[in-house]
């Protein structure tokens, strides 16, 4: 047995970890590292159990090809490279390049090496197919940037600000939150606290960071836009906003107050299901008695209907509050791999980009960062026409499963000529593919900490790892952006990696593309790969600059679209418990929730983790469970406009009534579920031929109307 150090590759937080090895270099433990500057000694119960993933029964350790009866047989990589190259060149011969598409989701996204690979295989193939579940999760962010404008320079930090107001997110266990320090989350929590930090959360649920909280608004989930609207006219009807910094910054803060003039703390509290003065109070908090310090909003928020609203409304919190750097403060963390860019006090208006370019044949959506809407993928490959999608490469992402609208996504999965997974296991996706590519690991790789996304982090930190673990024996696995690097030289293609084109015929690894990427670290990549636990390069501080007399940039918190949408939300008159829903009455709402034992599909294979929770429970308020005469622990069914699943209903105090809990990622494929062995599929209850946000095309993933029934009395009515 030894020790090694490395760093988790589970989330984006990437904590440090010291991994015991046995004798032939497989992982016996995980435990968090103490002396890693970051997360000093945590690691969350995902990353504890690598060992368990790792070896998991259906881990697959060769590359599988699928046959007529649907039974796969063992090749070799070769052999399903050539394959698999030939299948793409005959469809973009015959039905043009954007016949072909990429999907990524985390197991892709956490990858530094391979990240980019595919919409460079994309790009090269000349095809605009690149989806990932960013445009399922949070991609409000992006188009409340596009409409409101950023600030070039960041937020106010962590370290110094007055308090935090969060909006459906619960960053103590979900681990993937903007504005909080990850790396640690309760201990930052807890010293946050002592320090001074005043919280604010608005959740259905007391969750564990409500628990931290001055002031917890428990409305109806869905209700975000209502809340902050009213937040916004009690701010401007009390003269609590920035007003030196909107004179300077701010193009249409009339508007913005016209529009939400009618948001009056009695419509709000009357509309959300929450107290008026508890409205008041936390506005009073944040806006009059607060300086420094934002409002953020989390996949509670960006999943919900009219997400891209609700998140604008949010950041126009802090654009009047002026919760923005300025000019002569420190940048906290000015980043280490990316280029650094000056940071200025001003707006900067970066614009719709899905507006411009690209559009979908789908709904005529555009794109953001390059991407286009998950929300229309499966309509993109089962939609006859120029430019269906007939083979697609799945990377790191469990599709059939985590996709909302689960029939409809198993569907076109069936009916591609070609998909292709790369992923570790034989997943529910798995078993549909034409090939499955599985891959090494985590700590069977080089990596290096996560590039795209370093600002998420309170320092300017980076690490490198080099593989620590040997993949499990006999096996034969590729590195991830082998697979891409393998089709592009069968098919002819010239990759372009990180913005820097590829010699083709040199000699690769991945720690030439790791290389690649942190060409614009402050030191050399030798320096930077033996810096065994990383390092803070903060020897060279950044200052935000002053503006640059030339801009003319001013933050648009009340564009037309945005007063249109907020206007036809003001309209609606929804009734609690008679909630409508595509002409049907539903008496409760829906939440989704993380829990700490998986995230998303991820983990549900592991020994210890089944052996705790087999399958995903039905969070309800123990009163609604007397009332509908059963006790926890007793199954239930739950019906929305577009289906209906079982569930074990637990009891849950801090729930509000009303309102129903319940974790996503679970189920197999729809036909051979069994609840108690697999859990229920959430996307069974959800539709994406409808109730798709505007812009981004982004599926009701929560706050969704549903009825509940015991199940014997569902079961005698079928």
């Amino acid at each position: 047995m030894r020790e090694v150090r490395s760093f988790c590759r589970f989330c984006m937080v990437f904590c440090g970890t010291q991994v015991t090895l046995d004798d032939e270099d497989h992982i016996v433990g995980v435990r968090g590292d103490r002396d890693d500057p970051m997360n000093q000694g945590y690691s969350c119960i995902k990353g504890l159990e690598a060992a368990g993933a790792y070896y998991a029964p259906d881990r697959l350790l060769h590359p599988l090809k699928r046959q007529p009866d649907g039974s796969f047989v063992r090749i070799t990589l070769e052999q399903a490279l050539d394959e698999i190259a030939a299948k793409l060149a005959e469809i973009a011969r015959r039905d043009g390049p954007e016949a072909i598409a990429a999907f990524r989701g985390a197991g892709a996204m956490l990858n530094a090496s391979a990240m980019a690979m595919a919409p460079a295989f994309l790009g090269a193939i000349g095809s605009h197919k690149n989806f990932t579940t960013l445009t399922i999760d949070q991609s409000a962010h992006m188009i409340a940037a596009g409409r409101i404008g950023m600030w070039s320079a960041p937020r106010q930090p962590l370290h110094d600000s007055d308090v935090r107001m969060m909006f459906g997110t619960n960053p103590l266990v979900a681990l993937t939150c903007t504005d909080f320090d990850m790396s640690n989350p309760t201990k930052a929590m807890k010293k946050a606290r002592a320090r001074g930090l005043k919280l604010i959360v608005i959740d259905p649920r007391r969750t564990e960071t409500a628990k931290f909280a001055d002031v917890f608004l428990q409305p109806y989930p869905g209700e975000d836009v209502t809340i902050a609207a009213g937040m916004l006219h009690i701010i401007l009807a009390k003269g609590w906003e920035d007003a030196a910094f909107c004179a300077a910054h701010v193009a249409d803060l009339d508007a913005l107050r016209t529009a939400v003039a009618p948001f009056t703390p009695d419509y709000v509290a009357r509309r959300a299901g929450i107290d008026a003065a508890d409205l008041h109070r936390a506005t009073a908090l944040f806006a009059r008695d607060s300086r420094r310090g934002g409002a953020l909003a989390g996949t509670g928020v960006c999943m919900a209907p009219h997400s891209n609203l609700a998140d604008h409304l949010v950041e126009a919190i802090n654009v009047v509050c002026g919760r923005f750097q300025r000019a002569g403060e420190r940048v906290v963390n000015p980043g280490v791999l990316r280029a650094r860019q000056p940071r200025r006090a001003q707006v900067m208006q970066i614009g719709r980009s899905w507006e411009q370019g690209f559009k979908s044949r789908i709904g005529n959506f555009g794109t953001v960062w390059g991407e286009m809407m998950s929300g229309i993928l499966s309509d993109e490959i089962l939609a006859p026409g120029e430019g269906q999608v007939r083979a697609l490469i799945s990377h790191g992402s469990n599709l059939a499963n985590i996709m909302p609208d689960q029939r409809k996504t198993v569907r076109a999965l069936e009916s591609l000529e070609l998909l292709v997974n790369i992923d570790p296991f034989m997943t529910e996706t798995s078993r549909l593919a034409h090939y499955i590519l599985p891959t090494v690991m985590g700590y069977e790789r080089p990596d290096l900490t996560m590039y795209l996304y370093e600002s998420l982090y309170t320092q300017p930190y980076a690490r490198y790892t080099p593989a620590v673990a040997a993949p499990p024996a006999g096996s034969d696995l590729a590195e991830d952006w082998q697979i891409y690097w393998g089709l592009a030289q069968r098919l002819g293609l010239k990759l372009e990696f990180d913005g820097v084109p590829l010699d083709m015929d040199a000699a690769m690894d991945a720690d030439t593309l790791l290389a690649i990427i942190a060409r614009h670290a402050p030191v050399p990549f030798e320096t930077l790969k033996s810096h065994e636990l990383g390092h803070i390069f903060d020897e060279d501080p950044q200052f935000v600059e002053a503006a640059d007399p030339a801009c003319t940039d001013r933050f648009t918190v009340a564009p037309d679209d945005v007063l249109a949408e907020l206007a036809q939300v003001h309209a609606e008159c929804p009734q609690p418990g008679a909630w409508e829903s595509n002409g049907e009455r539903f008496t409760h709402k829906m939440t989704s929730r993380r829990i700490r034992e998986v995230q998303n599909s991820s983990h549900r294979n592991v020994a210890a983790v089944r052996k705790r929770m087999p399958y995903n429970q039905a969070y309800l308020h123990p009163d609604e469970i007397a009332e509908l005469g059963i006790a926890p622990g007793d199954k239930i069914i739950i019906t929305s406009d577009a289906g209906s699943i079982p569930a074990v209903v637990a009891a849950e105090p801090d729930l509000k009534r009303g309102v129903i809990s319940m974790s996503h990622g679970w189920g197999a494929l729809p036909d051979d579920t069994v609840y108690e062995r697999d859990g229920a599929n959430t996307g069974l209850l959800i539709s994406t031929d409808r109730d798709l946000d505007p812009i981004n095309a982004m599926p009701r993933m929560t706050a969704i109307p549903v009825r509940l029934e015991p199940f014997p009395l569902a079961e005698a009515a079928e």
